[in-house]
This record gives C-alpha cells, sequence and structure tokens, in this order.
C-alpha cells in the first residue's frame, strides 16, 4: 500500500512539471508524450493558452489569436488517439502561421490596415500541411507592413519586441514567429523568407531557422494575386524552432505534396551524403564582419572539425551580385504591385524602407529584370561549381550583432547600414538555395550569437545533418 501511495504520488509530481513546463519542450518530445498518452492534447492546448495569455502582452508576437480553433482540433486528436487511428507526425504540438499566410476565416493582413478584412476561405498549402500533420494552430504571428524589412512593426498590430533583450529587434520580417518561438508560445513557428525573414530573426531572437529551397515546401496565398516571377522564384516558406529536430520536423511537416503550387518538386529528403568538406567563409566581399562573429564562425568550425569535416577557408562566391540582381526583382515586383498600395496604407514605416529600397536601386527596368533573370543562371553554374569542391559553406547569418531595434528607420544612413550588413542573406534566395541560421550562444550583453550554412538545392539534409552534434545540448 505505502509503494502503490508513493508511486502515485510520484505519477502526480512528475505530471505537475510537464503541465507545468509544457512550453518549454521541443515539438518532438510533446508528441511523443501525447502519441503515449502522458498528456492530452486537451491539456497541452489550454497549458500553451495560459503561457501565451501571460507572455504575450509583454511582447506582442502573436496577433491573432486561433484558440477555438486550436480546442476543437485538440478535442479531435484526443478522440484519434483514443480511437487508435492514423495520427500526423506533429500531432499534439502547438505551432504558430504568420499573418502574412491564408488561414481559413483568419485575416491574411500581412500587417496591413487595407487588408484587416481580407479573410482567407482556403488555406494556403503550407497551413493545410500543418493541420494534416495534426499541430495544434495557436496564433497567427506579427511582420512589418507589407513583409517588408528586418523589424517587426505595423500601424495594425503594433511593434513585437524579443523576447531575450527588448532593446534589440526581433528580426523581421517573421519577427513574431520568432519571437513567439522563442519565449514558448509555440515549439514552431512559420515564417517566410525571399531576403532573410526567416534566418534573420531566427539570428536575433536566438533560436534556428531554415529557409528551405526553391520548390521544396508548397506556399500560395489564394486571398491575393499570384505573385510576379521575382517572388515566385525566391520566397519560400520554412520552419523556425529551438531544436534543430524540431526544424528537421517542420521541415517534412510543411513539405507535404501540393501541386496548386506550380514551383513545389516531389524530391526526396535524403541523397548519397557528400563528402565531409566545408568551406568556412569568414570574408565576403563588400561585408564588414564583426570580430565577435568571426570568432563564433571559428568556433562552431572547431566543433565540426572534431567530427570529422574538413575545414578550408577558400575565397567566397560572389555575394554582391547575387544581391544586386535578387534586389532588382524584388523592388521590380513591389514597384508593379505594391507601390499604389504603399500610399494607400501610409504605414511611415513602409513608406521609408520603400523610399530607401527606390533610392538603393533605383533601375527596375524590363530590361534590367531581364538581365536579373538571364544572369541567374550563369551564377547559378558559379555557385554550383562551388559547392562541388564545398558541398557546406558556413558563413555569417549578417555582417553584426543583432542590431538596436529599428535602427533601419532612424536615416538613410542607418538603413544602409542595415541593408548592406545583409549581404549574406540576401544572396542566396535569388538561387533558390537553402540556408540555416543556428543559434550559438549569447554575448554577455544578452544578444544573441548565431552563424549560417547554406548549401546546394535541395540538401537540406546536408544542413541538418550536420548539426546533429548540437541536438543533445539544443533540446535540453
Amino acid at each position: 500500500l505505502h509503494l502503490s501511495i508513493r508511486r502515485q504520488r510520484q505519477m502526480c509530481i512528475r505530471d505537475s512539471h510537464i503541465m507545468n513546463d509544457i512550453w518549454k519542450l521541443p515539438a518532438f518530445k510533446i508528441t511523443e508524450l501525447f502519441k503515449k498518452k502522458e498528456i492530452s492534447a486537451v491539456e497541452i492546448c489550454n497549458e500553451t493558452i495560459k503561457h501565451i495569455e501571460n507572455t504575450n502582452p509583454k511582447i506582442n508576437a502573436i496577433v491573432i489569436d486561433t484558440f477555438n480553433e486550436a480546442k476543437k482540433k485538440a478535442l479531435s486528436l484526443d478522440k484519434k488517439l483514443n480511437n487508435k487511428e492514423n495520427l500526423g507526425q506533429l500531432a499534439g504540438v502547438p505551432v504558430t502561421v504568420k499573418v502574412n499566410t491564408d488561414q481559413i476565416g483568419y485575416a491574411s493582413t500581412n500587417g496591413l490596415r487595407i487588408q484587416k478584412d481580407l479573410i482567407a476561405k482556403k488555406d494556403s498549402p503550407v497551413v493545410n500541411n500543418l493541420k494534416k500533420s495534426d499541430t495544434l494552430i495557436v496564433g497567427k504571428t506579427n511582420t512589418p507592413a507589407f513583409s517588408i524589412h528586418w523589424f517587426t512593426r505595423n500601424s495594425l498590430h503594433g511593434h513585437t519586441l524579443n523576447p531575450h533583450n527588448k532593446n534589440i529587434t526581433p528580426g523581421g520580417s517573421s519577427g513574431g514567429a520568432a519571437a513567439a518561438t522563442a519565449s514558448g508560445m509555440g515549439a514552431i513557428g512559420h515564417g517566410t523568407d525571399i531576403a532573410g525573414s526567416i534566418r534573420y530573426p531566427a539570428y536575433a531572437c536566438g533560436i534556428h531557422g531554415l529557409r528551405p529551397s526553391l520548390g521544396r515546401v508548397p506556399m500560395i496565398n489564394y486571398t491575393t494575386p499570384d505573385r510576379h516571377i521575382g517572388g515566385q522564384i525566391m520566397a519560400v516558406s520554412g520552419p523556425l524552432a529551438r531544436s534543430i529536430k524540431d526544424l528537421e520536423l517542420g521541415l517534412k511537416a510543411m513539405s507535404i505534396e501540393d501541386y496548386d503550387d506550380p514551383w513545389w518538386a516531389p524530391v526526396p529528403f535524403s541523397f548519397e551524403a557528400p563528402q565531409k568538406k566545408l568551406a568556412l567563409i569568414t570574408e565576403i566581399k563588400g561585408l564588414k564582419i564583426d570580430p565577435i562573429i568571426i570568432e563564433e564562425l571559428k568556433n562552431v568550425a572547431k566543433h565540426l572539425e572534431e567530427i570529422g569535416w574538413i575545414i578550408e577557408e577558400p575565397e567566397a562566391p560572389d555575394f554582391q551580385e547575387a544581391a544586386k540582381f535578387q534586389a532588382a526583382l524584388w523592388l521590380g515586383e513591389f514597384r508593379r504591385t505594391g507601390g499604389e498600395a504603399i500610399k494607400k496604407e501610409n504605414d511611415p514605416d513602409a513608406n521609408f524602407i520603400y523610399d530607401q529600397m527606390s533610392r538603393r536601386c533605383p533601375d527596375t527596368s524590363l530590361e534590367n529584370f531581364m538581365d536579373a533573370l538571364q544572369n541567374r543562371a550563369r551564377i547559378s553554374r558559379e555557385w554550383n561549381n562551388f559547392f562541388d569542391n564545398y558541398p557546406l559553406i558556413l558563413c555569417p547569418v549578417t555582417g553584426d550583432l543583432p542590431f538596436p531595434d529599428l535602427k533601419d528607420l532612424e536615416s538613410a544612413e542607418s538603413f544602409d547600414l542595415v541593408f548592406d550588413s545583409m549581404l549574406p542573406q540576401i544572396a542566396p534566395p535569388y538561387l533558390g538555395l537553402p540556408g540555416l541560421t543556428f543559434s550559438t550562444n549569447k554575448t554577455t550583453s544578452n544578444i544573441p550569437l548565431g552563424v549560417q550554412f547554406i548549401t546546394r538545392k535541395y540538401r537540406e539534409d546536408i544542413l541538418l545533418n550536420c548539426l546533429l552534434y548540437t541536438s543533445d545540448a539544443a533540446d535540453e
């Protein structure tokens, strides 16, 4: 009898610990506990909502809650489990969706007052895939107006703060997703990336973020017309997470086939392992790199060398040329589709950023646009030749530590400082390449540190597998 009572007390203590800390757990652990019936989906949902209600008012990461839908999903998941029905790979895992992405019944605002009533009648493929994977979608996360820069504030939803350090940016445009994930309001965050909008917020908030290859994750919005060619070949959806294992789970869940996105490709997730040879890039033409970042790059390279990677320091591929053409495609599309919307929305931040981008990239003529597309083939070959020798690049996410919040809005000079620093993020989307921000540490001033890995198209397996040595530490 005494033994039975003691066991019951131990079970209660364990269950209480799980319940109190559910928001701290990685996605793979949450779904494991759920599938073992150690915690119900309803309990996961309720505890997550409680944590969001306590945390979100301080940082404004989730701007539209989807609690009612999450509660209904949780009830259905508990029934599925009890009936021994097949469950999705992320069953019971709380996730968030960026507010620029269609989810049935909710506004796809993209941070805009002019879209506050743009209610989705059909899920974007990436949202549909998260639902198929049996996640609990608990909220829609903030973005700057038009998802146009590396900070997160707009006139509709307000200002998102970094949960670690309110003096620095949470990043953008997926700043809400990164802040929500870093603070435990979701185990995985959905983000979008055309020029670093997954990788930079992950960096600034001290978590990991994966920009997949073009065509890996199906993504379109039904509430707006299809994007022009620049957006189609550069913008992707992908996961943010506190664990490398969760990045992999999130990527696979988001990548379920959907041919509504004509760029989606039925490509496997793994191939023959390449030679473990890495290009350590600490010098990039046109980029000033903070010595602290260089030291962090060398520390990561040293760890990889200890597990068998050959580390060399070749001359970097040409980031500048790729970034120049990326900006031409990006702004060319925006001028074609967003110029009038910029005036109508009249968001002060967006107005300033648009003016500065126009100053930086004045020529978006048809001829320049066509040149940008033509040169993409040549530059892709050059990068592919580089990957033939070095299957993996280790380089900065940006040349600077995470900036003071809203730094790029201070002046034209401040905008140039921020824009020039983002060179390592702007180049890969032009070529459709995958990139992964790996959070490594924090400075003594509580400013996150991280590095970026880049590889050739569809080789996300290289990015993820090279970091498995960190998984135990990252998942604690």
